[in-house]
């Protein structure tokens, strides 16, 4: 038949909450934990897998993007062994003029670079459009 109280019976049952890890453990370092661990593949040459702990797609796509442009890395891709943790794996093959660590160095580089002038070129888009905005409505914006 039915439950003699099942509200009882639903407060007993854990709530999907209680699986999910708290939101700090998703990106700050345990004691002893390192950020990238390098793991050679001998059974491709010039080939090695990163691990990426606390990071997620946003950064597996940029590098994996990134590291394709080089015309030293035949192969670059990455995967997030689980949703609800923080790590993926970067695969990256070069063709043996450089280690696939240098091309990984070279390619954080680049990225870093790249987002500085992304940032410089928005803030100076934005100050345009602020201006731009304040001169059409005649400085009473707000006031």
């Amino acid at each position: 038949m039915g439950l003699a109280n099942p509200e009882a019976a639903h407060r007993d049952r854990p709530s999907a909450e209680e699986n999910v890890p708290n939101r700090f453990e998703l990106f700050l370092l345990g004691d002893g934990e390192k950020k990238v661990t390098e793991e050679t593949d001998t059974r491709i040459p010039s080939t090695s897998v990163f691990t990426f702990n606390k990071e997620d797609h946003t950064l597996g796509n940029m590098l994996r993007a990134r590291l394709l442009q080089s015309p030293h890395v035949l192969f670059s891709g990455y995967k997030v062994p689980h949703p609800l943790f923080s790590t993926f794996y970067l695969r990256i093959q070069t063709d043996g003029t450089m280690t696939p660590r240098q091309a990984l160095v070279q390619a954080c580089k680049d990225l870093v670079t790249d987002l500085g002038l992304l940032s410089r070129e928005f803030t100076k888009e934005w100050e345009l459009r602020k201006m731009v905005g304040e001169s059409m409505d005649g400085g009473l914006n707000g006031a």
